[in-house]
């Protein structure tokens, strides 16, 4: 039993990041992690699914250079080669953060955190008492509850996706968000039949209608059924209706992609008192809890399962811990409307803030332009005129006020953080034309974007 400053229940994105700025402001913290560190993106989400991504990617480029003027004969991957270099990623990171927590003199203690009550928690049966605990038990796969699911070996979540074998001839995918679509594209770049079923309107349905629709028609070797009921999985078959007729799929393999759900159970939440539901621990906007000096991260939360979501609760929390009044003033609050997005597919997407009908149901009348990634001269050089590529911006019409950025195309993921600075700092179109973009870059679809808008 040991009394510590702080103590994490969890290692990953948001319990390590807020390890790290409490271990660094000379706090005695303690880690507690069941797992390995870096929790489900670094061990078995965002980096693994990267790695293999990128090689999909660098496979699928050298099949389709000979109009950039160069011809690979013969290209082929090696699924084995491509796992290992997966591993060797995920193992390099994870024993970063290891390494990094270390030189801080945080105290990471391998075990499964349960909370007492505020300022108790117990590590598999050993109690610790801390000032300041901070809940980051993440989140957990959703399992819906169809027909043939459960109990089937040729069903999988995306932590099964990761460690098949062998490239499926067939693969189904059910659900057409990130998840989903990720995989999609990765399967697809490397010769699966791929078919997707999503029961939404359009997948990825958090994005701006327009930019989604130009997504799932720039996937290339994938098929998706909108608006479509799964009904039952019969061996590796997925049984789905769609406009009030039965179809089938079948398939070698099936990935369940529907989504991931806050893991509030499991860890004494109820048992403590805390304020939960099965939508995440409730948070105030600086991530306290009903407890006192009882914070809770990233996706317990509920908020936003994204890991970069994740750190800035971390580092919102941290900062409050070291010293609340000076984290009050400097703004250090949860903005939850500029959290940007992305979407690592071939092409990829990204976005941050408000689509346009978000933006109209809460500010009336907006304006909007959209423009093709083809103005962008770097663009065009890397990707040719007929690769899929946007950018839309919305604003409130009143005020001018950007509300929402969004992007189909190369380099989207990597350009988004200058979107979401904008709609953090409350810039609106006017002041977003008088930014100096690179040149030659796809950030300029910003802004020609930003001119585009009228008046």
């Amino acid at each position: 039993m040991g009394h510590y400053d702080v103590i994490v229940m969890g290692g990953g994105p948001g319990g390590y990041i807020a390890g790290e700025r409490l271990a660094h402001a000379g706090l005695k913290v303690l880690v507690a992690e069941k797992e390995s560190l870096g929790g489900t993106c670094l061990n078995v989400g965002c980096i693994p699914t990267k790695s293999l991504l990128n090689g999909a990617k660098l496979y699928d480029h050298a099949r389709h250079s000979k109009q950039f003027g160069v011809t690979v004969e013969g290209a082929s991957y090696d699924w084995d080669a491509m796992q290992a270099w997966k591993t060797k990623t995920v193992d390099t990171l994870v024993g970063g953060v290891g390494a990094m927590l270390k030189r801080l003199k945080c105290e990471v203690v391998k075990g499964h955190a349960t909370l007492l009550a505020a300022g108790r928690v117990a590590v598999d049966g050993v109690e610790h008492t801390a000032d300041h605990v901070i809940i980051a038990t993440g989140s957990e796969p959703v399992i819906p509850p169809i027909p043939g699911a459960r109990d089937n070996d040729r069903v999988v979540d995306s932590t099964g996706m990761l460690a098949v074998t062998e490239v499926p001839k067939r693969l189904a995918v059910i659900g057409g968000g990130v998840i989903g679509i990720e995989f999609a594209s990765l399967f697809a770049a490397l010769g699966s039949e791929v078919t997707v079923v999503e029961m939404m309107p359009e997948i990825c349905p958090f994005m701006d209608a327009d930019v989604a629709a130009a997504l799932r028609k720039g996937l290339s070797g994938v098929t998706v059924h909108l608006e479509s009921k799964v009904e039952a999985i019969e061996d590796s078959t997925v049984v789905f209706t769609k406009a009030g007729q039965q179809q089938r799929v079948e398939a070698d393999l099936v990935l369940m992609a529907v989504g991931r759900r806050p893991l509030v159970s499991g860890w004494g939440a109820e048992e403590a008192g805390l304020d939960v539901s099965p939508r995440g621990v409730r948070v105030d906007d600086t991530m306290r809890t009903n407890l006192p000096n009882v914070w809770a991260v990233g996706d317990v939360t509920g908020r936003s399962l994204l890991a970069h979501a994740a750190y800035r609760m971390g580092e919102i929390a941290s900062a409050h811990i070291i010293d609340t009044v000076s984290a009050r003033a400097a703004g250090q609050v949860m903005r939850w409307h500029t959290i940007p997005w992305a979407v690592y597919s071939l092409p990829e997407a990204a976005g941050v803030g408000l689509t346009e009908r978000e933006a109209s149901e809460r500010y009336g009348e907006v304006v909007t332009a959209q423009v093709p990634l083809q103005l962008s001269g770097r663009f065009v050089a890397e990707n040719g005129l007929r690769a899929p590529g946007t950018v839309k911006v919305v604003a409130d019409a009143a005020t001018r006020t950007v509300r929402g950025i969004h992007m189909l195309g190369t380099y989207a993921p990597e350009t988004i953080w200058g979107a979401a600075t904008a709609l953090e700092t409350e810039l609106t179109i006017d002041d977003l034309r008088q930014v100096v973009f690179p040149h030659p870059t796809v950030s300029e679809g910003i802004r020609e974007a930003v001119w585009a808008v009228r008046g």
